[in-house]
């Protein structure tokens, strides 16, 4: 997400901070750079108004002008704004449960939006990270099997869902549900309401007769990103009908541009909640502004990096990874483990678009072809080894390599690849060895080694190499 924008931003700001004075007539000709970047980010045009012109106010100033580092002032002054438009630094995202358990939840939306699946995304979410006890309601009478399908998500994330009773109405199942939340002591009760194509009269009438029977502490609307400035009316229809408290962007991996999440807050005035990252349950983030505007910018993020690491990777063994690493007795069942840890964090795109001034490895990830079945294939000539070769890489000469290259469906070639960035690898841990170890590599990171990050994501180019995958 975002991509297209931090490109142009990221090209604005470059050559402003490349620049060791700024003058007024720098800042405006940026600034209509960066005009035209938003627009063409599918941002409204009212709200790409109001942030040029309050970012210009700020750039010109004395302030700006007379600082050591203006085009850092300017860019600090762009992620401010930013942040500032995506709903200020006090947003956190996620429910907010400050009401009497069970705490009514009403998710509303057009069909086809995700809405279902967001149901238990959120479900899920509230139980594994937030410890809440949540019961799912499928008020969705209208799609052929839509009460069905929520029950099938349930039974996936291990969340309660309502038992269907056929023929029964929207109104009386949203009783029912919660009579049985409070009867079964949860937490949480999550409405998923039936969808249309398109905003009309009867969809409205039914979503607001539920809002005043269940009497929602939150109500979020499901959009789609893709959708771009259609997402931002559809919101404010929603908005302007039932009363909305929050926002869930879904499909937002496929959304380059991010127009629909940098207008939602201007316009509708309420927060975006979550954001969509992808088709797995798990796949869902809490949208936090200030940690947006620094990826937008290429300014990373750490934060979410490290807690991403500390959810998938036990301290202990990525600790052990490391000292085998310092001591140079990294081998290829250290390097499979070091894949598998990867893979619990997310796609390798993901993980480089939070390291702060790695956008650009993250681009090549992309474009060499660099992602999930590329590791898979990595896992597979590991796979293919026996025990003493992946303790001895050495061992894999000519008719082995013909072996585990027929083993694992890859090719020879693609065996010396993999070879060649173990050799990369160690040859690195070496040298940061040198460097003072760990503790180096670490202060580097921003401190995300000590959390729990293993030393170098599989995929990446070594030192000396092609990234595994290319063809």
């Amino acid at each position: 997400m975002f991509d297209s924008l931090a490109d142009r931003l990221g090209g604005v700001l470059t050559r402003l901070t490349r620049r060791g004075a700024l003058t007024e007539s720098d800042v405006t000709a940026a600034m209509r750079e960066v005009r035209v970047a938003l627009l063409e980010a599918d941002v409204a045009l009212p709200v790409v108004k109001d942030f040029i012109d309050k970012v210009s106010a700020e750039a010109v100033g004395e302030k700006v002008i007379k600082s050591i580092t203006p085009g850092q002032m300017v860019v600090k002054i762009v992620h401010d704004a930013l942040v500032s438009m995506l709903g200020g630094e006090n947003v956190s995202g996620g429910i907010d449960f400050g009401a009497q358990p069970p705490v009514p939840v009403l998710m509303v939306g057009l069909q086809g939006s995700g809405k279902t699946t967001t149901t238990a995304k959120i479900a899920n979410r509230l139980q594994t990270k937030d410890r809440k006890r949540v019961l799912m309601v499928s008020l969705d009478t209208y799609r052929p099997a839509a009460q069905e399908q929520l029950a099938i998500l349930g039974r996936q994330v291990d969340v309660v869902s309502l038992p269907i009773i056929v023929d029964q109405k929207p109104i009386d199942i949203a009783k029912r549900g919660l009579s049985e939340a409070k009867l079964g002591g949860f937490d949480v009760v999550m409405f998923d309401t039936a969808g249309r194509t398109t905003v009309d009269d009867e969809m409205m009438s039914e979503v607001a007769a539920l809002r005043d029977l269940i009497k929602p502490h939150e109500t979020l609307l499901v959009t789609d990103a893709m959708i771009g400035q259609d997402s931002v009316i559809t919101a404010k229809a929603f908005h302007d009908t039932v009363g909305l408290t929050g926002i869930v962007l879904t499909r937002a991996d496929s959304d380059a541009r991010g127009g629909a999440a940098l207008s939602m807050r201007a316009i509708t005035g309420q927060p975006i909640k979550y954001i969509g990252l992808g088709e797995k349950v798990d796949a869902l983030d809490v949208f936090q502004p200030s940690r947006i505007a620094g990826r937008i910018l290429g300014m990373g993020d750490v934060v979410s990096l490290v807690e991403r690491a500390t959810e998938s990777i036990k301290q202990e063994d990525a600790e052990k990874l490391a000292v085998r690493m310092m001591d140079g007795k990294f081998d290829f069942n250290d390097m499979l483990s070091q894949i598998r840890q990867v893979q619990k964090m997310g796609d390798l795109k993901g993980l480089m678009g939070m390291i702060p001034g790695l956008g650009a490895a993250a681009k090549q990830i992309a474009s060499s072809k660099i992602d999930d079945k590329s590791v898979k294939r990595q896992e597979a000539i590991i796979l293919s080894m026996t025990p003493k070769e992946r303790r001895n890489p050495d061992l894999i000469k000519a008719s082995r390599k013909q072996r585990i290259a027929s083993g694992s469906g890859m090719t020879v070639a693609d065996v010396n690849k993999l070879l060649k960035q173990h050799q990369d690898m160690s040859t690195m841990m070496k040298r940061i060895k040198k460097m003072g170890g760990m503790g180096a590599l670490g202060s580097m990171m921003g401190g995300a080694m000590g959390k729990g990050m293993p030393g170098m994501m599989p995929g990446m180019r070594g030192p000396g190499g092609p990234p595994f995958g290319r063809r």
